[in-house]
């Protein structure tokens, strides 16, 4: 059982400071993206022909790569976690964070999206309206609702200045 914490409250605060997203964003892209690959090992359809495609998809793996550590580092220096169970500590509004309120999950989009086409199959690529679907109103939008009550006034500029995604 719990002790009470500053609140009175059973749960310890750490649980509650949280955007409660209904899924870790990682296990939602990897999950997608190996249950399209399994579709594509069995009924195989390809993106397009020749090498370009996978040339095009390795150059998006290694961009997004680029852009996932330059959002992390970007938020440790800030002193606030990465991880999205854990309470934001700040509002970082640097780095990639000038450009898009969500660099990583962009970062994930564009890595997803790389390696569909390295691997030149289509079904990823359609399974990913419906996961983009997940992660807009699973994660983000409960994101956006806790960086709101958390942050106020301060998050709401943010968020009038700066794209969600790009």
């Amino acid at each position: 059982m719990n002790e009470p914490n500053a609140t009175g409250q059973g749960a310890p605060d750490a649980l509650r400071d949280s955007p409660g997203v209904i899924i870790f964003p990682p296990v939602l892209f990897i999950g997608t993206l190996l249950l399209g690959l399994l579709l594509h090992y069995f009924w195989r359809i390809h993106v397009a022909q020749g090498p370009g495609v996978r040339v095009v998809g390795v150059t998006l793996a290694v961009a997004s790569i680029a852009l996932a550590v330059w959002g992390s580092k970007t938020m440790r220096r800030a002193g606030t976690n990465v991880m999205p169970t854990k309470p934001a500590l700040t509002i970082v509004t640097d780095g990639p964070f000038r450009f898009s309120r969500n660099p990583l999950y962009l970062a994930n989009v564009i890595f997803y999206t790389g390696l569909s086409l390295a691997f030149n199959a289509v079904w990823p690529l359609v399974l990913l309206a419906p996961m983009l679907f997940v992660v807009h109103w699973g994660i983000i939008r409960r994101e956006e609702r806790y960086l709101e009550s958390k942050f106020g006034d301060t998050y709401r500029a943010y968020k009038a200045r700066v794209r969600r995604w790009f």
